[in-house]
């Protein structure tokens, strides 16, 4: 999933192209549509769920490695923005993001280095509530691109920070992440113009500015010094 960001990319690109050369003597669609204060609509994404990870493996003698491993997620999100000129929107786009990311550890045993790393996958569930200062080009017929930063509050639903720590099914304990997520936002996308909505195609990401990971003394958390969510996002808005 470490190659979803360039895959991400060359879609912009592809679809940048395309809509470059198709913009020659076409009829404007949705004429009015800037004329519009306020304009909602719905944000359909795909993302790749990550961390960036600070350890100390001194604190574990037997631990050799910890590494983070991406894994898909989705979001489904609803698009407010605010008009503040030709060029200027305030977006508001609340919404649900289902994701999961793994914790990988390497043992040494008595008989050498531990052949498959043990997984920690954990889960989330989170209700995001991002604001963004959008800036975007002039509109060429039925084209425009833009690009924009904002701050994302997220409250993950499937935290277990508040909850004892206590083995699950295999036996072994739960990493626990803080229920509160702060990240920063940047983000490009495209503005095509069809006959009866603007459909717009973005890439975003999405760094987290606090440190998740819950310090509760277990075998999992200890080596680990700081744990920051890393996410980008492929997203697909619909507004009319």
């Amino acid at each position: 999933m470490r190659l979803f960001p360039f895959i991400g990319t060359v879609v912009m690109f592809v679809l940048l192209s395309n809509a470059s050369i198709a913009q020659r003597d076409l009829p404007e669609n949705l004429p009015k549509f800037d004329a519009k204060r306020l304009h909602f609509g719905f944000q359909l994404g795909l993302s790749s769920n990550g961390f960036a990870l600070r350890q100390d493996l001194s604190k574990n003698d037997s631990l050799i490695g910890l590494e983070y491993g991406s894994q898909p997620g989705f979001i489904i999100h609803v698009v407010s923005e605010l008009h503040m000129g030709p060029n200027f929107g305030l977006r508001f786009t609340p919404g649900i993001a289902f994701a999961a990311r793994d914790l990988r550890y390497s043992y040494i045993t008595a008989t050498g280095p531990t052949a498959v790393p043990l997984v920690r996958t954990i889960e989330s569930t989170f209700i995001d509530v991002p604001l963004h200062l959008k800036f975007r080009s002039a509109r060429v017929n039925n084209f425009a691109q833009y690009v924009y930063a904002g701050f994302n509050y997220s409250i993950d639903l499937a935290s277990q920070q508040f909850v004892d720590n206590q083995v699950d099914e295999k036996g072994q304990y739960v990493v626990k992440l803080k229920r509160n997520n702060y990240m920063a936002e940047i983000g490009v996308g495209f503005d095509f113009f069809l006959e009866y909505f603007k459909f717009s195609p973005e890439l975003r990401f999405s760094y987290g500015v606090n440190n998740v990971i819950v310090q509760d003394n277990t075998v999992y958390s200890t080596p680990i010094e700081a744990l920051h969510s890393r996410i980008f996002v492929l997203s697909f808005n619909f507004e009319g």
